[in-house]
C-alpha cells in the first residue's frame, strides 16, 4: 500500500482554507423501475446491479447498489450511496445469520469506494485502469457493504443546507440509513455486523457506536467494532506525539544522525509529548499541548503555522494513489536494485552543517522557534531537505502514510474514471447530479464556522474523551474492540493508538496489563506483526504496512480479519489468573518499536530501486539508541488532566534551517 492515496484534502483550519464558495445541491437520481413505495425487500430488485460493469471480464457475485435516504427532517436529499457485495450469490437475501461487515473510509469526505477499488473489494483498479479481481475480498469472508458517508461524499448527495454540522448528526444520519437498509434487505436486522473502517473513521466509527448504543430500538445486531489507523485521539496524539518513535522506527528519515535524534527528543520533552506507556497503567495521562493553540498563544510555531495556512502547497495535496502497488509489482518481478544510501552534496552538507551549528548557539532546553510544538512537519521537512533519497525531489517523493516508499512519479491507481463512466453511473444507481470524486472537500457544515475543535472544521470532541464509557456499553452489550495500525504510517502513527488504548478503561482495568508482545503470521506463515487480546480489546500492529494496511499487506490483513475478527483466534489472549499469554511473548517484540523496512524505495512508475545505509552506520546507530532510549519515554506526569506545556520557554533565534516550507503536509489532511 505505499501509501497511495495521499488523497490528501484536507486543508488545515477548515475555517480558512476548507471553505468552498458555495455549497453544492446534490440529489438521487430515479432510475426506471424505482418503487413508489416506502423502502422494502421490493427495493431489492431495483437496487441489484445487473448491467455489465465496463473493463470487468470475470463474472462477480451478485451486488446492489443506490442511494438511501437518513431519515433527516428536512433534507429529502440527504442519502448515503453504498455498493454491497455478496459472499456467494443470494447469501444477502437468502436468510442467513452469517455475519455482515460494513467499511468505511475516512478523510474526512473519502469515499468508500477506494477502500472497495483499492484495498479490500472484489476488483481492483490498475494502473492502466484496468480492472482486476483481487484473492483477498472481504467478500470472500462475509457479505460486504461499503458506504459513502457522510452526506455528500462519493455518490452521497445532501442539498445545500444538508451537510453534517458535527460527529453527532453524522451518528444519528448513518443509524437512519441503517434503518432503512434493514428494510430492504431484513435479515440484516439480526445477522452479527462488523463495522469496520480506517483513518478518520477511526473518529466515525466511535460516535456511530455511540448512537446505536443509545437508540430504545436499534436497527442492525452491532457484534464488534474494528478501526485501523484510525484518529481515535486529537492531532497531537496521532501526528506530533509519535515523531520519536517514528524517528526509531525509521532513523533512515534522519540519515541515522545521533545528534538529530537527540535534538527531536529535546522538542518532544519540551511539548510534553514524552508519555511514558505502563503495563498496567497507572493514572491518566494529561491533556496534551495542542500546536495550533500554542502557536497562536506563545509565539513558537506562529510562523511555520502561518505558513501552513497561507501556502498554496495546500492546493497540491491531493494525489492519485498505486504508491504501494508500483512497490509491490517490482518487487515481485524482481526489478528492484539495490544502492547504497548516497552522500549529500557540497551544498545540502553545508546548509546541515549550519543547521547543527544554530543548535549548538542556542540556549539549552530551547523549544524551536520556528516549528514550535510541529514536530511532525519539522521531521519530514528535515527528510526533504537534509536525507537521500527525499532531499533529491523536494518532497515530491514523500509519503507520509508509508514512511519507505519514496517513489515518484507512481502509476496511478484512480478509480475516477470508472466511477464517473456512464455505464457505471447507470449500473449502480448513481446520482446524476453530482460526479464521483474522491474525496469530498465539504463534510462538515462548520466548515464556515469558527470554533471546530480539529483542523479538519470537526467541531466534535474526539473519541478518546468517551472511549471508556463506549467500552463499558460495548462489554455490556458483548460487542467486541480492535484496533489496529501499520508500522510504517508516519502521519497516524501506531503510538498514537497505543497512547488512547493505555488511557482507556476497558473491562474494570486501565490499559492493557501486559506489552503487547506476541507475533501473528499470515497463512504461508510470515510473520504478519503483533497482536494482543485482553479484556474485549484486540490490538494488532503490522509490519511492512503503511496507513492502508489491507493494500500494503494483503494476505496478512485477509488473515487477520479472518482469524482475529470474524473469527475467534486465542493468539496473543491474555490469561490474567494464568499470567500467560496464548502463543507465548516473544522479548525482542517487547521493545519500545517494531524495526522498520532498512530499504527505502525510490524510482519511478513500475521500476524501483531501494537505497540501504552502510552497515557500519546502522550497528553505530543500534549502539547509540540502546542507550539513548533508556529515558526516551520520559517521565510526564500523569493523572492530572491539565494541559501539558503551558510554560513553555519563548522562542529563541530562528533556525538557520530554512526549511522547504511548501512541504507543508500533514495536517494538510489527513487521508481515507
Amino acid at each position: 500500500m505505499l501509501l497511495s492515496f495521499f488523497l490528501t484534502t484536507l486543508s488545515l483550519f477548515a475555517t480558512h482554507v476548507c471553505a468552498v464558495p458555495s455549497t453544492p445541491s446534490t440529489f438521487p437520481h430515479a432510475y426506471p423501475g424505482i418503487p413508489t413505495t416506502d423502502f422494502g425487500v421490493n427495493w431489492q430488485r431495483y437496487f441489484e446491479v445487473t448491467s455489465p460493469l465496463p473493463n470487468i471480464t470475470k463474472p462477480l457475485t451478485r451486488s446492489f447498489a443506490g442511494n438511501v435516504g437518513v431519515n433527516r427532517a428536512g433534507h429529502p436529499n440527504a442519502t448515503l450511496f453504498f455498493w454491497a457485495f455478496e459472499k456467494t450469490n443470494g447469501s444477502l437475501t437468502s436468510g442467513s445469520t452469517d455475519p455482515w461487515i460494513i467499511w468505511l473510509n475516512g478523510g474526512p469526505g473519502a469515499s468508500s469506494m477506494l477502500g472497495l477499488m483499492t484495498e479490500n473489494g472484489p476488483i481492483q483498479v490498475t494502473g492502466a485502469y484496468g480492472i482486476v479481481a483481487n484473492n483477498f475480498s472481504l467478500t470472500k469472508l462475509a457479505d460486504t457493504f461499503w458506504i459513502d458517508q457522510p452526506v455528500g461524499t462519493g455518490y452521497s448527495t445532501s442539498d445545500a443546507t444538508g451537510y453534517i454540522p458535527d460527529e453527532d448528526q453524522m451518528g444519528e444520519d448513518f443509524v437512519g440509513f441503517l434503518t432503512n437498509l434493514v428494510k430492504i434487505f431484513p435479515g440484516l436486522a439480526s445477522r452479527p455486523l462488523y463495522l469496520m473502517g480506517e483513518s478518520y473513521a477511526g473518529t466515525y466509527i466511535p460516535y456511530i457506536t455511540k448512537t446505536i448504543f443509545s437508540s430504545s430500538k436499534p436497527p442492525v445486531t452491532l457484534k464488534k467494532i474494528v478501526v485501523g489507523d484510525g484518529t481515535l485521539g486529537s492531532a497531537a496524539v496521532f501526528e506530533e506525539l509519535p515523531t520519536l518513535t517514528t524517528l526509531e522506527t525509521y532513523p533512515q528519515l534522519i540519515n541515522y544522525d545521533p545528534a538529530v535524534f537527540e535534538y527531536f527528543k529535546t522538542q518532544q520533552d519540551l511539548c510534553g509529548y514524552n508519555l511514558t506507556l505502563t503495563y498496567p497503567q497507572s493514572g491518566h495521562f494529561p491533556t496534551l499541548l495542542d500546536p495550533f493553540t500554542h502557536a497562536s498563544t506563545n509565539g513558537a510555531g506562529s510562523a511555520f503555522l502561518a505558513a501552513k495556512i497561507n501556502s498554496a502547497a495546500r492546493n497540491k495535496l491531493r494525489s492519485s494513489n498505486a504508491r504501494y502497488k508500483s512497490i509491490s509489482a517490482a518487487f515481485t518481478s524482481g526489478t528492484v536494485g539495490k544502492s547504497k544510501s548516497l552522500p549529500l552534496d557540497k551544498r545540502t552538507r553545508g546548509q546541515l552543517t549550519q543547521w547543527k551549528r544554530s543548535l549548538a548557539g542556542r540556549p539549552n532546553g530551547t523549544l524551536d522557534p520556528y516549528y514550535g510544538c510541529f514536530l511532525f512537519d519539522e521531521m519530514w521537512d528535515y527528510a526533504v531537505n537534509f536525507t537521500f533519497p527525499w532531499a533529491t525531489k523536494q518532497g515530491a517523493n514523500v509519503d507520509v502514510y508509508n514512511i519507505p516508499d519514496a517513489l515518484s512519479p507512481e502509476v496511478p491507481s484512480d478509480p475516477t474514471i470508472f466511477m464517473n463512466d456512464a455505464t457505471t453511473r447507470a449500473a449502480l444507481h448513481a446520482p446524476t447530479s453530482k460526479d464521483w470524486a474522491e474525496v469530498f472537500d465539504y463534510p462538515f457544515l462548520s466548515n464556515t464556522a469558527t470554533g471546530a475543535i480539529n483542523v479538519f472544521g470537526d467541531p466534535s470532541p474526539e473519541p478518546m474523551t468517551f472511549l471508556s464509557q463506549l467500552a463499558a456499553n460495548a462489554s455490556a452489550k458483548g460487542v467486541g474492540i480492535v484496533f489496529y495500525s501499520g508500522n510504517d504510517d508516519s502521519l497516524v502513527a501506531h503510538r498514537g493508538t497505543e497512547v488512547v488504548i493505555q488511557n482507556m478503561t476497558f473491562g474494570g482495568i486501565q490499559g492493557f496489563t501486559r506489552k503487547p508482545s506476541t507475533a501473528f503470521t499470515d497463512d504461508q506463515g510470515n510473520f504478519a506483526g503483533i497482536i494482543h487480546q485482553e479484556r474485549g480489546l484486540t490490538y494488532a500492529l503490522f509490519q511492512n504496512a503503511g496507513h492502508l494496511v489491507p493494500q500494503s499487506v494483503p494476505a496478512a490483513a485477509f488473515t487477520f480479519v479472518r482469524d482475529f475478527v470474524l473469527g475467534s483466534s486465542t493468539t496473543g489472549l491474555v490469561d490474567s489468573n494464568a499470567g500467560k499469554v496464548t502463543g507465548g511473548e516473544d522479548p525482542k517484540l517487547r521493545q519500545d518499536v517494531l524495526p522498520g523496512n532498512p530499504f527505502i524505495f525510490m524510482g519511478a512508475g513500475k521500476t524501483a530501486a531501494s537505497t540501504v545505509w552502510p552497515s557500519a552506520t546502522v550497528a553505530k546507530w543500534a549502539a547509540f539508541l540502546e542507550t539513548a532510549t533508556a529515558t526516551a519515554g520520559g517521565s510526564a506526569p500523569q493523572g492530572t488532566g491539565q494541559s501539558i506545556g503551558n510554560g513553555l520557554p519563548s522562542a529563541g533565534s530562528k533556525l538557520a534551517m530554512s526549511p522547504w516550507c511548501g512541504f507543508l503536509l500533514a495536517i494538510f489532511a489527513l487521508v481515507l
